[in-house]
């Protein structure tokens, strides 16, 4: 049995639990080694405290040898069946939190008897803490992230378009070797930039003056990156680097105090607290960051709500902003890995505000 496996049945039973559905692909993957892009159709590893797990897998799948007990099924089979077949009744049942309602809930009218819960945490809870190999691909998938970055500041001008800057951002991962994104590229001028998740644009036009806030990551060997800069084209008023200088600040403060053992909620009101102070609190009314890994937003984040606390391995994101609606927006970001003894940056590229164009 594998150490991730293991880690997985540990939190089972802290939480009671002898059976748990897990149906994420890329779970099963951090699981297995097997990746399978299911569809529609039912995917799922049965994990169980007294270790016969097992794998049920519609023929139309090209895996073999999984090294569990399989279950092979069609389209024209009664799927349910095969589930019920293969839950003990009289026993919780652990359910992801990506399997579909069109699973579960024949499965409850099936077997009205057993008890579902929410089982995810134990595997997303195990995914939250990155071993060695895991660190040193997401540090991998972060330095091209601060390549690219550096190249982009160096290639926009006054004229171009969003959409522009975006396609060669991703025409420059892939010539540097990474394999995808981790979503999709956002860049934003101006007032645009006070949409949080705006598209880019392919008429929307670069303007003297107007920030430029890019947020973007790559795919490195299966894992994400993701970092934010916001640029200003040839010039930026006071008022405009007074708030960049803000969130900077915002970030430094939330940065320096992680470390094992310190909560969640503590580290955002590091930011928090500051930027509440310099007078734009209403301005900023999302969490700080999120967790990372083999997607880029992950179980886990940075939050008001957030009583859990680091753990050596976790890596997130910090992101504060400040987003004046129909002027502009800021934001910068980071991902920090907590350490031994304290954290690390992924991320490389000078957080100040800088001149492009």
């Amino acid at each position: 049995m594998n150490d991730r496996i293991a880690r997985v049945l540990e939190k089972m039973e802290e939480k009671g639990l002898t059976q748990l559905i897990v149906s994420d692909p890329l779970s099963i993957r951090f699981l297995t080694g097997i990746m399978v892009n299911p569809g529609e159709r039912l995917y799922a590893l049965i994990l169980r405290t007294n270790g016969k797990h097992t794998m049920l897998l519609n023929y139309l799948y090209f895996v073999k040898d999984t090294g569990f007990e399989e279950v092979w099924f069609s389209d024209m089979e009664d799927q349910i069946s095969i589930i019920a077949d293969q839950i003990d009744p009289s026993q919780t049942l652990g359910i992801d939190k990506t399997w579909p309602a069109r699973f579960l809930i024949p499965l409850q009218e099936k077997l009205p008897q057993l008890k579902t819960v929410w089982g995810s945490d134990c595997v997303d809870g195990v995914r939250a803490v990155k071993n060695e190999e895991e660190i040193a691909i997401m540090k991998k998938a972060s330095e091209i992230n601060d390549a690219v970055m550096e190249k982009v500041a160096d290639y926009i001008k006054e004229g171009m378009t969003e959409k522009q800057i975006a396609d060669f951002i991703e025409a420059e991962y892939m010539a540097a070797g990474a394999t995808g994104l981790s979503f999709d590229t956002i860049v934003c001028f101006g007032p645009n930039a006070a949409d949080q998740h705006h598209m880019p644009s392919d008429t929307r036009t670069l303007k003297a003056g107007e920030c430029v806030l890019i947020d973007m990551g790559c795919v490195w060997n299966g894992y994400c990156s993701d970092m934010t800069r916001t640029f200003y084209c040839k010039s930026a008023d006071p008022e405009q680097t007074e708030i960049h200088d803000i969130v900077r600040e915002a970030v430094l403060r939330a940065e320096s105090v992680i470390k094992p053992g310190v909560r969640f909620c503590d580290i955002d009101a590091q930011a928090r607290d500051y930027i509440d102070e310099k007078g734009y609190s209403e301005y900023w009314k999302i969490r700080l960051g999120h967790f990372i890994g083999q997607e880029d937003h992950e179980y886990g984040d940075v939050s008001p709500i957030n009583t859990n606390v680091a753990e050596p391995g976790m890596i997130f994101s910090i992101e504060p902003g400040i987003y004046l609606e129909g002027k502009y927006g800021v934001r910068i970001e980071d991902l920090v890995l907590v350490t031994e003894d304290g954290h690390e940056l992924l991320n490389a590229v000078d957080k100040k505000w800088r001149i492009v164009g």
